[in-house]
């Protein structure tokens, strides 16, 4: 299986942390490549940015952080 960052020199393991704003607040994120890189295509998909993909997952969240359930929305995404 091809990786997303075949032949870039990043491992798609890499935690890379981002700062977004979510309400109107800004926090950081820290996901690894892989799924940074997923989140950017499903928010292309739907024609949003990648803040109002977040903010959706983190309204439809119940406890928990909320870097697993970005992970958990991009593998739901993937299954659809």
């Amino acid at each position: 299986m091809a990786s997303e960052d075949e032949g870039s020199g990043r491992s798609p393991l890499r935690i890379v942390k981002r700062s977004l704003s979510i309400h109107g607040h800004r926090t950081s994120i820290s996901l690894e490549d892989a799924f940074w890189n997923r989140l950017r295509r499903i928010a292309s998909a739907r024609r949003k940015s990648v803040s109002a993909v977040v903010t959706e997952i983190d309204d439809a969240r119940g406890e928990g952080n909320l870097s697993s359930a970005i992970r958990v929305a991009v593998l739901e995404f993937l299954d659809q």
